[in-house]
């Protein structure tokens, strides 16, 4: 079984282009995937310089392609359910270069907007400005009975 799901944020905005003769669209970006490390593993690996995240490159294809290219930029939070693909090529120097790639199967838009610095912890219903949606209304959390 090959099935992978994270959830990240890009690292830059996502790459556009074209394959040849089909006119196939596919987007690239890398994502950076926390390591859930615990407050002290993370502080040490930082007093260490070494990465608290994992940055992984994804590979989109078609029409969806095309939405993360125009609606994604750096810093958004996403959701990817995929599978890992595994390559190689020779670089210029003749060189084997090895990639690990995950192509997306679907791509979830977890944050909309200019709200790119906000983190699930510094949500609160009073600071959020929600749209106007036909029959939904914020709620007061002390409103609920549990």
């Amino acid at each position: 079984m090959n099935n992978v799901a994270l959830i990240g944020r890009l690292t830059k905005d996502p790459e556009l282009r074209y394959i040849p003769n089909s006119g196939t669209p596919v987007s690239t970006f890398t994502i950076a995937v926390d390591k859930g490390l615990s407050r002290d593993k993370k502080q040490e690996m930082e007093s260490k310089n070494q990465p608290t995240a994992d940055f992984i490159r994804i590979v989109v294809w078609g029409k969806q392609a095309e939405n993360c290219a125009n609606f994604l930029n750096k810093g958004k939070l996403v959701g990817i359910q995929g599978r890992i693909q595994t390559g190689s090529y020779d670089d210029k120097d003749g060189k084997r270069v090895f990639t690990t790639d995950v192509v997306a199967n679907s791509v979830e838009f977890l944050e909309w907007g200019e709200n790119t610095n906000k983190t699930s912890s510094s949500f609160n219903n009073n600071s959020l400005d929600y749209p106007e949606m036909d029959g939904f209304h914020p709620t007061d959390n002390d409103d609920i009975p549990f």
